[in-house]
């Protein structure tokens, strides 16, 4: 009966033994990368047109899945894609809705600076 047991055992081993990290090292997004979002957010704010608008949802959606990212940097993000759609009439809430999150993503998603001692 052992023998039958020594192959599970040594199967469970295995699967159970850590494996080496294999994490890629993500930099940072540059603040060129960053401004380009906010600047597309606000020509959608502005331009109210379907076309600047997905733009917005495509340069950002890729940040979305971005492992160093804050989850503060994030909510930015989705609201700001949440909010570029195109919608009538363009008043100024729906503008501000966008806007608003887009000012925000320089200051939450930029490279924390390190402390000079």
């Amino acid at each position: 009966m052992t023998t039958l047991h020594f192959p599970f055992a040594l199967l469970l081993l295995v699967l159970a033994a850590p494996r080496p990290s294999t994490a890629t090292y993500v930099p940072w997004p540059s603040k060129d990368q960053l401004r380009t979002i906010q600047n597309a957010a606000f020509s959608c704010s502005r331009e109210n047109s379907m076309a600047t608008c997905q733009k917005v949802r495509e340069l950002a959606d890729p940040l979305m899945d971005h492992p160093r990212l804050t989850g503060l940097c994030k909510d930015a993000l989705w609201e700001v894609m949440e909010q570029a759609k195109v919608y009538q009439p363009n008043n100024y809430k729906r503008r501000d809705a966008i806007d608003t999150p887009a000012r925000r993503i320089l200051k939450l998603c930029a490279e924390p600076e390190k402390k000079k001692t």
